[in-house]
């Protein structure tokens, strides 16, 4: 239906009223059922009826529902910074909770820039992200983003003190005859370049994702490139800042998503699948240095929101976790994500309009080209991206399609992030029916 008050997304959207849920399943007000391979934006994790999750939710409702946290802590708010802290990097040590993955890297772009004036380096004010990256839409986090095609209308009200760096995105960057070794090193080595251009005294923080998400199409950094990015952020003094908004919270087949790059962050920013689309909740964590430089000086860290710490977020959140751990849900992501690898490799691995197939766990991606060989991409007129989403959601399957994969402008892919709780029938009816909306779209 096409909404008479609500302002969306898009003015000419005619999109169905969603009516209820049954696992991976969405079903509309008409009784039609959607397979949610995409988990809203890589959010629903659980599904769309995790009851141990609601029934916390509805407990915690029983009990208090909010309170400001300038007046009160709350047991779920405690509960679940020490749970978090409990399964992340060693390095991190504090939790701050907010409403969701853009008011997590807020947080975290002002508590690096905070953090150096408490420490007595009040010229680091200086942030590198990288080229084709996502880290929000509030005008801090999309300053720091590299989507170009976001960033695209609001140019001008953009800090000037964010600055980009090339993406790590071997299939689609690297030299012929370049290792993915040599590639990771030497693109690794264009932060040590822009360190070096704008003053090692005056750059506070390096922020990426881990795997990036929705503006590349689930690209995982290649081997020894993050550890090369510590190594330079160790050098300079500059904070390593990692956003796992969408990758992290077990999309990847670990907790965090750092853990299988083998680092230590500084700051790590989460939400998404925290909550799983039954609470909104993210959270900023940190290192102990860092919370005692604040500890020691002002005793404040200058920001907050009215909702953070919300105990009834925090309560579902707690939940979450429990969830993905009674269920030993992490080593079912990991089984179903090389099951629906190979599955997509099988299905689309000789398709003239697939350049490639990539990803860690429930979080794969599909780079759609116009030729294989040359890895030329569809012309950007014909709107591939849109016309897939369509043709799928006819199909009773939600996937994330999106343009502008290679530089904000040309490039296509399908980022697929299903349920954690998905099997073998799914995996299944995700590629029978992406190959049916592939094949209106496409003509193969």
């Amino acid at each position: 239906m096409q909404s008479q008050f609500v302002f969306g997304r898009h003015t000419r959207s005619d999109l169905p009223v969603v009516a209820g849920g049954d696992g991976p399943w969405l079903i509309d007000s008409e009784g039609k059922r959607y397979l949610d391979a995409s988990g809203g934006a890589a959010v629903s994790c659980l599904g769309h009826c995790a009851r141990p999750v609601l029934e916390a939710v509805k407990h915690q409702l029983d009990t208090i529902a909010y309170a400001h946290t300038g007046f009160f802590t709350s047991e779920p708010a405690e509960q679940l910074a020490e749970t978090l802290i409990a399964l992340a990097p060693d390095s991190l040590a504090r939790v701050y909770f907010v409403s969701g993955g853009s008011e997590a890297v807020e947080a975290a772009l002002k508590l690096a820039r905070q953090y150096f004036l408490e420490i007595g380096e009040p010229r680091r004010t200086q942030f590198i992200a990288r080229r084709q990256s996502y880290h929000g839409n509030t005008l801090g986090a999309l300053s720091a983003g590299g989507n170009a095609w976001r960033r695209e209308k609001f140019t001008d009200l953009l800090s000037p003190a964010m600055h980009h760096v090339e993406p790590c995105h071997y299939w689609r960057f690297a030299e012929p005859g370049e290792s993915e070794y040599d590639y990771g090193q030497r693109v690794a080595n264009s932060l040590e370049s822009k360190i070096l251009e704008l003053g090692p005294e005056n750059v506070a923080a390096f922020i990426a994702e881990p795997v990036v998400g929705a503006t590349m199409g689930a690209v995982p950094a290649v081997d020894g490139y993050f550890r090369r990015i510590r190594e330079i952020c160790d050098q300079y003094g500059v904070l390593l800042i990692l956003d796992e908004v969408m990758c992290g919270m077990g999309r990847t087949g670990s907790l965090f998503a750092s853990d299988q790059e083998h680092i230590q962050p500084d700051i790590t920013c989460i939400a998404k699948g925290l909550g799983a689309g039954i609470q909104p909740i993210g959270a900023m964590l940190c290192s102990q240095a860092i919370f005692d430089a604040v500890a020691a000086g002002s005793g404040f860290f200058q920001h907050g929101h009215t909702y953070m710490g919300h105990p009834t977020a925090c309560a579902a959140g707690l939940a979450v976790i429990r969830e993905l751990y009674d269920r030993e849900l992490l080593s079912n992501v990991r089984d179903q994500g090389l099951r629906l690898h190979k599955a997509l490799d099988d299905a689309f691995g000789e398709h003239p309009n697939v350049g490639n197939i990539r990803g860690r766990g429930l979080f794969l991606g599909i780079e759609l080209v116009a030729d294989e060989n040359s890895k030329r991409p569809l012309d950007p007129a014909l709107g591939t991206a849109a016309k897939i989403k369509a043709a799928a959601m006819h199909e009773g399957l939600m996937c994330y399609p999106m343009g502008g994969t290679i530089d904000g402008k040309n490039g296509d892919h399908i980022l697929l992030a299903p349920p954690f709780i998905i099997d073998a029938s799914h995996v299944g009816e995700i590629v029978t029916r992406l190959q049916k909306a592939l094949r209106k779209v496409l003509g193969n």
